[in-house]
């Protein structure tokens, strides 16, 4: 290929073109904090020249744990402008669980927030090999001491490099490293700034974190796109009210459970936004009285679908003008679909157990399966990971379906022990592993219930040792203390645990047990 028609694909180049196309439109605001485009591209330059002058190459990976900032987005491009590999940590994770992410990835640094300070030091006390850390914030503030004194850098990057690597949980609750190329990331960029019509003029209010598939990659979209990041560090329903009233939101994306807060909070009463929202959300479907309240209040809800191995968002349910004629039963019914391919995606199949395509029939059920150049290159330094799930040369994402003869996919069903909870995934084999680890715990299964608010919240169900005295306060309290919160079970029940002819626990009757109880 000649060198005048090719140039690699990378997500940082849109930030690049907005530093002179957008040079002095505002770019991102996070509290006192507001930097131009041009700005935000000098600073994440010198953010990787910095780390370059740390003697991180090619390759190495960067971790970084930090609210919705400037600094977070500006590590979404120093990092891969260094040619280093950025990996975003959860930051609602303990530091056990961040250490296993330092060491899996082998992280040479953390860029780490100062409110996370006591977390971000513990973590890396605990694992195993040198990790520099960079605090922002704080009395020194190592961040800005290292900006000021680096020029501006970057490194010529092959698109098939790896750009980041997401960590999930899966169901094994060993960590799995996602591996983001920087073609898919560009691309998917593009996808969701072209699927939310983002503008110049937008206004994107981050209550979507951007550690969650690098904010579904609209960290790079809505540079694309020159709009506005509008940093939200924590879900303060009055807070989001005065953004959206005060500074012109546009655009947000966030879990069915968030959107109902915002809808239902206090601040809501006051009337609808000055300016039509674009929402896009995932997950469990919203409930058609949450659609009519967010309508209410100005807002337009997409509902996507995604996982961590596709960049976030791969489908969509692409709304179609003929439906707005439609009733609202029916339009509710049409939205919950979790639709089609994304703009630059390949169409998805719903496959049986042989690899073959059920009847588009809406009513066959078979495994999501998904390919193109927004699906992962694999999992970090977990080769037979990768083959069980992409052995058929699709991705198998282990969601139950089925395909609409409009060639629209519904979810009906997870294949997986995941419980997603306010668009949190729990692996429950994790969980269950952490009661376990109590003393007085035999054996431990969790499940999900379902939940008005969350969506799903894990239940677990507990054997206890013989002569063990244990009550559920401190089964929960004893996985509260050794992984995040939001994956401790709600309730406990004790007793034996139903299980098959071959020793398996029989999940599916403990989540009749629940049902039958609701």
């Amino acid at each position: 290929m000649t060198t005048f028609s090719y140039e690699p694909l990378t997500p940082t180049s849109f930030l690049r073109r907005a530093a002179y196309v957008f040079s002095d439109r505002p770019a991102v605001s996070d509290g006192d904090r507001a930097h131009t485009y041009a700005q935000l591209w000098s600073r994440s330059s010198r953010l990787a020249g910095a780390l370059a002058g740390l003697g991180i190459e090619r390759g190495q990976r960067v971790a970084a744990l930090a609210p919705n900032s400037a600094a977070l987005l500006e590590a979404h491009n120093g990092v891969p402008l260094a040619g280093a590999v950025l990996v975003p940590m959860n930051t609602r994770q303990k530091p056990g669980e961040l250490s296993a992410i330092l060491s899996h990835s082998g992280a040479r640094a953390l860029i780490y927030d100062e409110s996370l300070g006591a977390n971000a030091r513990d973590a890396v006390a605990r694992t195993g090999h040198d990790v520099a850390l960079i605090e922002v914030g704080g009395d020194g503030d190592d961040y800005e001491s290292l900006l000021a004194g680096a020029d501006e850098y970057a490194v010529d990057v092959d698109e098939s490099d790896v750009l980041s690597i997401n960590y999930t949980s899966g169901t094994t609750g060993q960590p799995k490293g996602v591996m983001y190329s920087h073609r898919g990331a560009y691309l998917q960029a593009l996808a969701m700034a072209f699927q939310s019509q983002m503008q110049a003029d937008s206004v994107y209010l981050w209550t979507l974190p951007m550690f969650h598939c690098d904010g579904w990659c609209f960290t790079w979209g809505v540079s694309a796109a020159g709009a506005l990041h509008l940093c939200l560090r924590a879900i303060d329903t009055d807070e989001i009210w005065r953004l959206i009233r005060e500074r012109g939101v546009t655009h947000m994306s966030a879990a069915p459970t968030v959107l109902n807060m915002i809808a239902n909070c206090g601040a809501a009463a006051a009337g609808p936004a000055p300016r039509t929202i674009h929402v896009d959300t995932g997950g469990a479907p919203p409930s058609p009285t949450l659609l009519s309240a967010l309508a209410d209040l100005n807002m337009e809800v997409t509902h996507l679908y995604g996982l961590t191995e596709s960049y976030g968002p791969i489908m969509i349910c692409q709304w179609q003008p003929e439906w707005n004629d439609l009733d609202a039963a029916r339009q509710a019914e049409l939205r919950s679909r979790q639709g089609v391919a994304n703009v630059v995606g390949e169409r998805p199949r719903v496959l049986d157990d042989n690899d073959e395509d059920v009847p588009a029939d809406g009513l066959t059920e078979g495994e999501i399966a998904l390919r193109g150049n927004n699906v992962m290159l694999g999992y970090f330094n977990d080769e037979e990971q990768t083959r069980a799930v992409t052995n058929s040369g699709w991705l198998r994402t282990g969601d139950v379906g089925v395909m609409h003869p409009s060639g629209y996919v519904e979810l009906s069903d997870r294949k997986k022990d995941v419980i997603i909870s306010g668009g949190e995934n729990i692996a429950s084999v994790e969980v269950e592993r952490t009661i376990e680890s109590h003393e007085g715990v035999l054996e431990a299964a969790v499940v999900a219930r379902p939940d008005e608010k969350w969506g799903e919240t894990p239940v677990a169900f507990v054997t206890l040792r013989e002569g063990a005295q244990v009550d559920a306060a401190a089964i929960i309290a004893h996985v509260r203390e050794r992984i995040a919160d939001y994956k401790a079970p709600r309730e406990v029940h004790f007793g034996e645990l139903p299980k098959t002819s071959t020793g398996k626990i029989s999940k599916h009757v403990l989540r009749d047990s629940l049902a039958g109880d609701a």
